[in-house]
């Protein structure tokens, strides 16, 4: 197999795996592209574009279903969209992004791996607390080219402020309006993007159409989402010590 064509069967798969749980996969398509020493140029809008595709599907097929809440929603978003904007817009030094990169790659992975429980008594955030959650996701997801559903799912179930398909349904817009946000201050990256990413979108968009049907209908992917978590935590240990090697020189 070509490495041109392992590519694209990595990014079908992590769309697929990813848009199970209503993610759009930024961090996998990272992962996989720097894999390949493709430059961190290319690959942050190339995350975005496939972000907004896959999410997009995500959205509809949760939503669709009745997994979703405005009111948990929108808080999070009014201040994740413009923080995200700016900050991606921040060129980092080469070892702090890898280390971000890193350790964004093991919260994925904890997140692919982890099988949250159900049956829990949920309740309405604070919007004061969203609201600063939401700044402090947009600053992280800005700065390593996520999302941010990663950050926000989590965060949403762990404090039972939402059972786990409306949390789905959730992060999915949440990550398809960041993208969005974080592609529109890459727009004039997107021209020196490599004609092939077309090829990786097609991937992508089939992956999370078949991954958000899945995922929405109760199909379990467990297994399948444990077996990229392990290869995610093996990439985020070393982007996270080659990140720390070079700053402490």
């Amino acid at each position: 197999m070509t490495i041109e064509a392992f590519i694209v069967l990595a990014i079908f798969i992590v769309a697929v795996l990813y848009s199970s749980v209503g993610h759009g996969g930024a961090s996998g398509y990272l992962a996989v592209l720097g894999f390949f020493a493709v430059a961190a140029d290319i690959t942050k809008p190339t995350a975005f574009m496939l972000n907004i595709f896959v999410a997009s599907f995500g959205a509809f097929q949760f939503i669709r279903l009745g997994y979703f809440s405005w009111r948990k929603f929108w808080p999070f978003a009014v201040t994740s969209i413009p923080v995200s904007y700016f900050a991606q817009m921040i060129k980092l030094p080469q070892g702090t992004y890898k280390l971000l990169l890193g350790v964004t790659l093991l919260l994925a992975a904890l997140r692919l791996v982890w099988k949250f429980t159900s049956d829990i008594e949920t309740a309405d955030p604070p919007i004061w607390i969203c609201l600063i959650v939401g700044a402090l996701i947009g600053l992280l997801s800005g700065l390593v080219g996520v999302g941010g559903g990663i950050f926000l799912t989590p965060v949403l179930l762990l404090m039972n402020w939402s059972d786990i398909k409306t949390a789905a349904g959730i992060s999915a817009l949440f990550i398809l309006v960041n993208s969005v946000s974080g592609l529109l201050g890459n727009l004039g990256k997107i021209e020196q993007l490599p004609p092939v990413v077309w090829v990786w979108l097609v991937a992508a968009i089939i992956g999370g159409v078949i991954g958000s049907t899945l995922g929405s209908h109760r199909f379990d992917t467990l297994m399948l989402r444990r077996v990229l978590g392990v290869v995610l935590a093996f990439a985020g240990i070393n982007l996270a010590i080659n990140g720390a090697k070079l700053l402490l020189g």
